[in-house]
């Protein structure tokens, strides 16, 4: 797991898209696994004024979301659906056609679940994956006691969760309390390099577990320090209590 710990939330976002830059020109049809929240919004604005100032080409790239909520139509303004096309995708030269996202309005969630993680292993995995992660240590919607072998499921929002998405909705009784979600599994087996991207100062425990803590179930983000091509990506805030009284790990790009 390499660490790279930022001044600011720009910078940790311009690292994030240089990353992806470099990926793109080495491989133009890489696929990209993504993210939503507030987190990789700005990395998000930076890969599109990469598109438009720099060329950068999406006409071949591949991409699979992290999740989508149950039962939410995608045109509801928190789809992920609607996040990702406002945010990214109406912005850059992608083909709509090599987008995929959970369906969580699918009348079999059973089979759009098996039919999502076929999709991924079919084409070959994914060679970036963007990740966040919670408050409570998630990743995707990998709530904390989630299994190591869990795949592509539906699964149930937790409290804490809930709370931190209700900034999003007018009430928290209108969160969705289930989404679609790639597995642990899913994640570390079918991704070759992994960024995760942490900001602000209500992460700085999550970080520090991830980071100190055993791995372990009730810490899902914990699981990545089994997998071999982790960056993990820090504004100053975030990694607070990591580098209290340590040397601070800045690199500067």
């Amino acid at each position: 797991m390499e660490i790279i710990t930022v001044d600011n939330y720009q910078k940790m976002s311009e690292i994030g898209a240089l990353i992806i830059k470099e990926q793109l020109k080495e491989k133009s049809n890489s696929v990209l696994g993504l993210a939503t929240g507030s987190t990789p919004i700005g990395m998000y604005k930076e890969l599109v004024r990469m598109h438009i100032e720099e060329s950068l080409d999406f006409s071949s790239v591949v991409t699979f979301n992290l999740d989508e909520y149950v039962g939410i139509s995608k045109q509801h303004p928190q789809s992920y659906h609607h996040f990702m096309f406002q945010n990214l995708f109406k912005h850059i030269n992608i083909d709509y056609s090599k987008i995929y996202i959970p369906n969580g309005n699918n009348a079999n969630l059973q089979l759009e679940c098996e039919r999502y993680e076929q999709k991924i292993i079919q084409i070959g995995g994914i060679d970036i994956q963007v990740l966040g992660i919670g408050a409570n240590g998630h990743i995707g919607f990998n709530e904390p006691g989630s299994n190591f072998h869990d795949k592509t499921r539906v699964v149930q929002l937790s409290e804490s969760t809930l709370r931190a998405n209700s900034r999003f909705f007018e009430d928290i009784h209108l969160v969705p309390t289930l989404a679609i979600s790639m597995g642990l599994k899913t994640i570390l087996d079918n991704s070759k390099k992994i960024i995760l991207l942490a900001n602000g100062i209500e992460k700085e425990e999550a970080v520090y577990r991830m980071i100190e803590g055993n791995v372990c179930s009730n810490n899902p983000a914990s699981l990545l320090k089994l997998h071999p091509n982790v960056i993990v990506i820090l504004d100053s805030h975030a990694a607070r209590k990591w580098n209290k009284n340590k040397v601070i790990n800045r690199v500067e790009w």
